[in-house]
Formats: structure tokens, C-alpha cells, sequence
């Protein structure tokens, strides 16, 4: 049997031997940052150099008035920016946090405990994966509606809570605790609720890290609550401003659509980067026993 003692997946010490890997990796590196880049000069283009032809890809003036616009165009309607990015950040924390610990505690109790229906609702939560958000959009509003949840700042959170893929992956990596350790807490007198947090959850950290990137990722760009739900503009999400703006299709409109565009990828963009070595934990050690 093949034995995974002393390997390392990322080793601290550089070597000459993996000078070829660098050879490959530092080009398809940069390769891969060109989207980036792009994005990052087209938000501070003035108008003039959005329209060139043929374009060009580094910003020759940068110039901050695009976001400038954003600023202006939201005074216009009477609502502060301040008010729709108080509401993404209270939305996007708390449901990150909730969602993290009703993702460990499930994915505790399906790999941990054994009750009569485990394995009927875990598989439910396999076919939930196969349903992409559009299928299942009638259903929730028809749910959401008939709970009351109309114009309601909770109507951003609680559709948002329940992650799939995120029970399904968080529970793999919860099946390699092993439970001697956990039997030998309870025979110390650990209760569930001590064992869940002094054991269990921080040796999954780098799979709930991942599970708060998901969640972030998805909460940051969300619009559905805005554009269905909720009719006073002050509950309105920041994501929903900005996607406003970049659907205004006109020439005179193109910097604002580039600003906006940038204001909601950066964040992402951020929390991946900040996180991301928690993130190849998980991939890395999610398929070994």
C-alpha cells in the first residue's frame, strides 16, 4: 500500500529540481491574470478610451470619474450608495455565518450520527446538487410568498442558507475525523455541543473556509431578493445597484458598466486570494482517508 507519510503537497524550501514546473506554471500564471488586468484598466478608462479603435488593453489616462458617476447617480435617486453596501455586508456576514454552522452541524450529524432516515435525506441533498437556482425559482417564490417573506430584509438571507454542495463537501471531510477521538471526548464527559466545537470543527477550518468563500461568492452578487421580493429600495442590495447600471446600455454609460463591474468582482477576487490556501487543503485532502 502506498503510504502518504512525509509527502508534501506544498513544499517551503525551493528546490532546483523544480525549476521545470516554473518553467510552465509562471507563463500560464500570467496567461490567466490578463482577464484581470483587463477588467482592473476598463474601469479606469475615460470614456473616450473605451471607444478607441483599435483598443487598447493598459488605461493610458486612468481617471477616476466613472466611479465618480456611480457616486452621482445614486444621490439622483434620493438613497445613499452607503445605505444598498450596509445592506450587502449585513446579508453577506450574517448568512456567511449561519451558513457555516448549519453546514458543520449537518454534515456533523450525517457523518457521526446514525438515525433512521440519514441516508434518504442525504441523498436528497445529492439530487438537490442536479438543480441549477432557475429550475427551482417558481418553487421558492412560491414559498417565500406564502411565508409572508414579501418586503422583507430576511428575504435575502433565508433562501440563501441552504447549500448542497456545500453539506455534501463538508461532510466528506468530516467522515476522515476519526471516531476514536471522538469517543474518547464523550468518555471525558464532552457533551455534542463540546465536541462539535473544541474537535470537530477545528479540524475541518480549511473545509469551512471554503464553505464562507462559496457563501460569500454567492450572497456578494445576489439580485433575486431585490428584483422579486422586495419593493421598498431602501432593503435593496448593492449587487442590485450596480447590476442596474451595467444593464443601462448606453455609449455614455459604458465607463459606469466598467466601474460597477469591478466593484463586484474585487471582493471575490480578495476573499479568494486571502483564503485560497485554505481552499487547496480542502481539494487536496477531501478524497484521502
Amino acid at each position: 500500500m502506498t503510504s502518504f507519510q512525509g509527502m508534501k503537497i506544498n513544499p517551503k524550501r525551493f528546490h532546483v529540481s523544480q525549476l521545470k514546473f516554473y518553467a510552465v506554471i509562471i507563463p500560464v500564471a500570467l496567461f490567466m491574470t490578463l482577464p484581470i488586468i483587463y477588467i482592473l484598466n476598463q474601469a479606469f478608462k475615460p470614456l473616450d478610451e473605451l471607444f478607441r479603435f483599435p483598443p487598447t488593453f493598459i488605461a493610458r489616462r486612468p481617471t477616476m470619474q466613472n466611479f465618480r458617476m456611480i457616486m452621482n447617480l445614486t444621490s439622483g435617486t434620493g438613497i445613499p450608495l452607503s445605505v444598498f453596501l450596509i445592506n450587502t455586508i449585513v446579508v453577506t456576514v450574517v448568512t456567511a455565518g449561519l451558513s457555516i454552522l448549519i453546514t458543520a452541524m449537518s454534515a456533523y450529524a450525517f457523518s457521526k450520527k446514525k438515525f433512521r432516515v440519514r441516508d434518504w435525506l442525504f441523498r436528497l441533498n445529492q439530487a438537490a446538487l442536479m438543480f441549477v437556482p432557475a429550475a427551482v425559482g417558481i418553487p421558492r417564490y412560491l414559498i417565500i410568498v406564502n411565508v409572508g417573506l414579501n418586503n422583507n430584509f430576511l428575504v435575502h438571507i433565508l433562501p440563501l442558507l441552504a447549500m448542497p454542495v456545500a453539506l455534501f463537501l463538508v461532510k466528506q471531510f468530516v467522515d476522515q475525523v476519526p471516531d476514536s477521538l471522538i469517543e474518547s471526548a464523550r468518555l471525558d464527559g464532552a457533551g455534542e455541543i463540546t465536541v462539535m466545537a473544541r474537535i470537530v470543527f477545528p479540524l475541518i477550518k480549511p473545509a469551512l473556509a471554503t464553505v464562507g468563500i462559496l457563501c460569500f461568492q454567492t450572497v456578494w452578487g445576489a439580485t433575486e431578493a431585490s428584483n422579486l421580493y422586495l419593493v421598498d429600495d431602501t432593503l435593496k442590495s448593492f449587487a442590485f445597484y450596480l447590476t442596474n447600471l451595467a444593464n443601462l446600455n448606453t455609449p455614455a454609460m459604458a465607463g459606469v458598466q466598467a466601474a460597477a463591474s469591478l466593484i463586484l468582482f474585487l471582493p471575490n477576487l480578495i476573499i479568494f486570494i486571502a483564503m485560497q490556501s485554505r481552499v487547496m487543503n480542502t481539494m487536496s485532502h477531501s478524497g484521502i482517508k
